[in-house]
């Protein structure tokens, strides 16, 4: 067996939670004790280097360029396999510019852009009708994608406890169905800020179509600029936004929203959460998302309470997403060619690892889904129950 081979074999027996076949060239190699759950084969062997440096980047890579075959559901394996990531290997030190980048203005609105500026109809493909690109909540098993992003959306709104006449801030507000049905449920009045031009865009457009201009305004704005406007607000809700701000900004982003905030005002903040705090994954900050960052809940918790947020509730959402990630799949793999022609195959095939690394990742708990509601100091106004 040639030495590179045989160190790569060697390389990958410390996955053996699971077992499974790894097939090198002419050779099988049985991985972990019991029947092989999957089979992967490698056509070319990445680099003992690259996988030391970063096994997530260096295998992630080695199946965009096809060297890996998966024999069966990729999501599946995945799922199997993805439990054992604290054995990947990371060197900080060496991915230091990819893993800890600038979260300055220019280059936040340009990471940002490089991921939801890919174009609109690109994600009309595989995201359902209301253009949510967060977890939906699934009520039962017979719920649909869009039932859950509806229902989800719906669960926020009466979470912030909205009445007609507020004003209501949407901090990363998407393509803007919040927005919408806020407006149209509980005639509040609207700003939502994003840095995505095609966001923006498409907001506007849906806003038109709904005749909900005297009620929504949608900006191509950083939250760091919020204060300026000296604009006070009822509710503030961010969902899905606070992965892209940067462990270094956490605080700033808090201190923002208490600035526009009323006395007393709700704040419910949606993110993606760990139970630590790491620096990410660097395949995920190489091609899907630069800059990006997951929160730990306990340093956002803390945060708030040195800003006086009060916290009225956390709910978990872990699962939820898992579920969602999976419909994204599902249809994703129903518009593949338009994709492949949209792009290429290779392309194709980096958003099929990220969507079932994804769910993977949330199944087995490495990472998970906070939603937390926070009053801007005391309020005593609102129903005591989550129920309400």
């Amino acid at each position: 067996m040639p030495l590179l081979e045989k160190e790569f074999v060697k390389f990958m027996s410390q996955f053996d939670a699971c077992p499974f076949e790894m097939i090198t060239g002419e050779k099988s190699h049985f991985i972990g004790k019991g029947e092989p759950k999957f089979t992967v084969t490698f056509h070319k062997i990445p680099g003992m280097k690259s996988l030391l440096t970063s096994t997530s980047l260096a295998l992630g890579e080695a199946y965009m360029n096809g060297d890996i075959e998966i024999d069966g559901d990729l999501y599946e394996t995945l799922n199997l396999f993805m439990g054992q990531m604290d054995k990947f290997y990371t060197d900080r030190w060496k991915l230091r510019k990819l893993m800890f980048t600038s979260g300055d203005k220019d280059n936040q609105k340009k990471e940002v852009s490089s991921h939801y500026d890919i174009g609109n109809d690109f994600y009309k493909l595989w995201l359902d009708e209301t253009l949510s690109y967060s977890c939906g909540y699934f009520k039962d098993e017979t719920t649909t994608l869009y039932e859950a992003q509806c229902d989800k959306v719906g669960r926020i709104l009466e979470k912030l406890n909205l009445k007609e006449g507020m004003r209501l801030c949407d901090i990363g507000c998407g393509w803007g169905f919040l927005l919408i049905e806020a407006a149209k449920k509980y005639k509040v009045r609207c700003v939502g800020i994003t840095l995505s031009e095609e966001q923006r865009k498409k907001c506007n457009e849906r806003i038109e179509e709904e005749g909900l201009t005297e009620y929504v305004k949608v900006k191509l704005l950083d939250y760091r600029d919020l204060p300026k406007f000296h604009i006070r607000f009822d509710r503030v809700v961010s969902v899905g936004m606070l992965e892209h701000v940067g462990r270094n900004n956490y605080g700033e982003f808090m201190s923002c929203v208490k600035k526009i905030l009323k006395p007393g005002g709700l704040f419910l903040l949606h993110y993606i959460s760990a139970l630590k705090e790491y620096p990410g994954d660097a395949w995920v900050k190489k091609y899907i998302f630069p800059g990006g960052m997951v929160p730990s809940l306990r340093e956002i918790i803390n945060i708030a309470g040195d800003l006086k947020f009060y916290t009225l509730d956390v709910e978990d959402l872990r699962r939820h997403y898992n579920k969602t990630l999976l419909c994204w799949n599902e249809n994703f793999q129903k518009h593949r060619n338009e994709v492949v022609e949209m792009f290429d195959e290779r392309f194709a095939r980096m958003w099929e690892m990220y969507l079932c690394a994804c769910a993977a990742t949330f199944m087995n708990g490495v990472v998970d889904l906070h939603q937390i509601l926070f009053s801007n100091d005391v309020n005593n106004e609102i129903p005591m129950t989550r129920w309400y």
